[in-house]
């Protein structure tokens, strides 16, 4: 089990009195001589092959099929045993022992434990049978069993089961960046000391966003249209609408002249008219609309892809996490029973350990895939960060489908490592040059690096960031998200929420019986700031 790294870098009370410096990572609207307006993302990272696991014998050592073929022949040419002797008859039976007294006596109480995680054991004296239940307990004995001290094992004649976990226990709240520019801008700028560690830390400014909506005649949103963007210099970016007709651009980020064309195509042809754009260099969102001259259509599949972190330190939510995911993926496939659904995993863990990425590919089968989630236990680690980088570079890389909603669930507990966060970031930005929705959970132990990376993911990528809170009682203390404003909800509930406003295009709200508590001044997913905010001074 790996030693956890719960300790945030101080936030200070009031803002940053000037932006953070811009991180490499950060592309800047005015490009160098070298480069042109109008940036798109780099190919994805390559990766070598995945190890496939290996069949382990009982004594350990792992065999190749050569030598289990030769161990085949060997065995065939032995001359098999003779067969063993029968066994002696059994021995008489003993005399019953004395029926047992139940005294308050403690001294008649002996408790000892076995290695480690292997469960109490008892002595001889503890194996009686449990006392009639016609005789109630002697208040303050050992047969008091609900009042035995913490820390005690009372002595019963066998372990009782422990129960399963279940769905509907763990707890979350969710933050969207986009719906929260300022807010996130005054993140990012409080956070300037971890650029110092980390050298392509990224920066997505979302202060300033140009936000393109395709509807068609009758105002309905058009989902996966290519929206074309072209710059001055004639470089162009493309990315897809969302299933609610739109695509966000970041000057910043992908570096847009101060006048660009937006158009919009379908299947290689234009079906909306191009309108020029003068992009605004301060700060707040423009929204472009284009009207489509065909008719919209509803999305009619959902590939869904789970990255799950399954090192040591997840060990005490993963098993609730896999209940959660179950009954999230057939609560998906029960309500859209028109969508055509594929499912899909990456598990992973760090170099060194037993894997690094284990990958099931999108399956339809949803008994097949949920047999798969329940197969896995988490283990390794050592270190804080984990390969999240290779994690997301096999996930990004399956064969998702053009035309379906693309989900992928991020569920971690730590960052990469610091000299991998440019590779992990390069695997978010090929994420959104395909549109695929990244949305992370973040579990008990995620520290400002972990936070940091997720959020910018998430932003990146039209989605929002998960974190699990301490409401349910399962697991380490959860770290509190530098969040202003949230619900705090069923996790399963949530997920089924998020994932459902991605195949809609309509952003879902809890029931009010479903909120279990409000953090700060909540609306719709905005944060009602006061009137004297300024995410920056100045």
């Amino acid at each position: 089990m790996r030693s956890r790294f719960l300790t945030s870098v101080t936030m200070v009370a009031v803002l940053a009195a000037a932006p953070a410096p811009v991180p490499l990572a950060m592309a800047h609207s005015r490009p160098s001589p070298d480069q042109g307006f109008c940036r798109n993302a780099a190919p994805l990272p390559r990766l070598d092959p995945e190890m496939q696991p290996q069949p382990q014998p009982l004594n350990g050592s792992i065999k190749t099929r050569g030598s289990e073929k030769r161990d085949r022949e060997e065995a065939m040419a032995v001359e098999p045993a003779p067969p063993p002797p029968p066994p002696p008859p059994p021995p008489p039976p003993p005399m019953a022992p004395p029926p047992p007294s139940y005294s308050d006596d403690a001294a008649e109480v002996v408790v000892s434990r076995s290695r480690a995680g292997a469960g109490p054991s008892y002595s001889a004296a503890e194996a009686l049978p449990p006392p009639p239940a016609s005789a109630a307990p002697t208040p303050g004995s050992s047969s008091d069993f609900a009042r035995v001290s913490p820390g005690i094992v009372p002595p019963r004649p066998y372990p009782r089961p422990q129960p399963q976990p279940q769905s509907g226990i763990l707890t979350a709240g969710e933050h969207d960046d986009l719906l929260n520019p300022e807010l996130y801008a005054a993140y990012v700028n409080r956070s300037g000391d971890l650029g110092q560690e980390v050298r392509n830390l990224p920066r997505v400014d979302t202060t300033r966003v140009v936000t393109v909506k395709v509807n068609d005649r009758s105002g309905q949103p058009i989902p996966f249209v290519d929206v074309v963007v072209t710059c001055s210099d004639g470089n162009s970016i493309t990315m897809a609408t969302q299933a609610d007709g739109s695509a966000v651009f970041f000057p910043g980020l992908d570096r847009l002249s101060e006048r660009i064309t937006v158009s919009a195509r379908k299947a290689g042809r234009n079906i909306a008219d191009a309108r020029p754009v003068l992009v605004a260099n301060a700060a707040g969102g423009q929204v472009v609309g284009l009207t489509a001259n065909q008719a919209a259509t509803k999305a009619t599949k959902l590939d869904l892809m789970l990255v799950v972190d399954t090192t040591g330190s997840m060990g005490d939510e993963i098993n609730y996490l896999q209940a959660e995911l179950r009954s999230i993926i057939g609560a998906i496939a029960a309500k859209h029973r028109d969508l055509d659904i594929r499912i899909g995993f990456v598990f992973y863990r760090d170099l060194g350990d037993d894997y690094v990425t284990r990958t099931v590919a999108f399956d339809r089968d949803i008994g097949r895939v949920q047999g798969a989630l329940a197969r896995q236990d988490a283990n390794g680690g050592g270190d804080y960060p984990e390969a999240m980088d290779q994690a997301m570079i096999r996930a990004v890389g399956q064969d998702w489908r053009p035309d379906a909603v693309k989900s992928l669930l991020l569920v971690a507990d730590a960052p990469p490592h610091d000299d991998k966060f440019g590779r992990t970031w390069a695997a978010a930005e090929a994420a959104r040059a395909k549109r695929i929705h990244i949305t992370p959970v973040a579990a008990s132990g995620v520290a400002d690096k972990a936070e940091y990376a997720m959020r910018a993911m998430a932003a990146a990528t039209q989605s929002r960031y998960l974190f699990l809170t301490d409401d349910s009682g399962v697991g380490d203390p959860h770290a509190p998200p530098a969040i202003d404003c949230y619900l705090v909800t069923k996790l399963d509930a949530l997920v089924r929420r998020v994932i459902d406003s991605q195949i809609s295009g309509r952003r879902v709200e809890p029931d009010d019986q479903e909120i279990i508590r409000s953090v700060g001044k909540y609306d719709a997913g905005k944060c009602i700031l006061p009137a004297d905010f300024k995410w920056q001074d100045g």
